[in-house]
């Protein structure tokens, strides 16, 4: 199977998804921030769209969504917990689904915590994860509506897949997350040669997502929560490790 993932820039630091089957002719988009990246791609490979997967209700991820559906007729595919206030769905999914799209079956995660309802997509046959605004690249998405503990939970669900997998996450935040997070860990190395490579890209205007879910483990602050070295650096020893997550998410916040 043939799978191209493109990276469509959109907005001021959004980023959404085109995943194209060669074989089969078939494109999906994972979020919706922005009409015109998003038509001009898809004109520019030359790409109908089949399948739109939403992630969660957010104006920055859901704002191109009828005019693509206007203008391809494309199945729209969200969270069923959210329908109240996503735009219409063709195919209403929960956590432990599947689906196909692409050729690919799709397994849906709840990952409440930026917004109750948020969902993650993840393929395992081209080792891609989709996480929009849950786990970020270097960080993880401001709890407007849920709790520490269930932001957590998400997490750990996705930190649980195969290091090999690749995050695609929703905004070009990395640079800012890497300037908090070598606040909580200043003598991860791993975590210094990544706010090196990702200056470096910024400088040449390159984008930063998607990254790899074993960098992710090594480096984000957020996912490293358990971690006695993270916990006594913070004066947690001992503490929690959702309480520990909840201290450094309020860091973040007030950073």
């Amino acid at each position: 199977m043939a799978i191209d993932i493109l990276t469509v820039p959109c907005r001021a630091d959004n980023y959404a998804f085109l995943i194209h089957n060669s074989d089969t002719g078939q494109t999906a988009l994972v979020d919706a921030p922005e009409t015109a990246p998003l038509m001009a791609a898809l004109e520019t490979k030359g790409w109908t769209l089949d399948d739109l997967l939403i992630t969660h209700h957010h104006h920055d991820h859901v704002e191109a969504v009828e005019d693509l559906r206007a203008a391809f007729g494309c199945r729209v595919i969200g969270a069923a917990a959210d329908a109240h206030r996503l735009p219409d769905l063709d195919l209403a999914v929960a956590d432990g689904d599947s689906f196909e799209t692409c050729g690919l079956t799709t397994d849906v995660f709840d990952v409440s915590g930026h917004t109750v309802g948020h969902v993650a997509f993840y393929m395992a046959a081209t080792e891609a994860v989709f996480t929009a605004d849950s786990l970020m690249a270097l960080g993880c998405g401001r709890l407007f509506e849920g709790t520490p503990a269930q932001m957590w939970e998400s997490l750990l669900r996705i930190r649980a897949l195969p290091q090999t997998t690749t995050v695609y996450s929703g905004h070009e935040y990395t640079a800012a997350n890497g300037r908090f997070a070598i606040t909580i860990e200043p003598d991860n190395p791993d975590l210094i040669a990544r706010i090196a490579d990702i200056d470096a890209a910024r400088d040449a205007n390159q984008p930063t997502v998607p990254s790899s879910l074993a960098l992710e483990i090594a480096t984000n602050p957020f996912l490293r929560a358990d971690l006695h070295s993270v916990q006594a650096g913070l004066d947690m020893a001992g503490d929690g490790a959702a309480e520990v997550f909840g201290e450094i998410r309020r860091r973040k916040d007030n950073f």
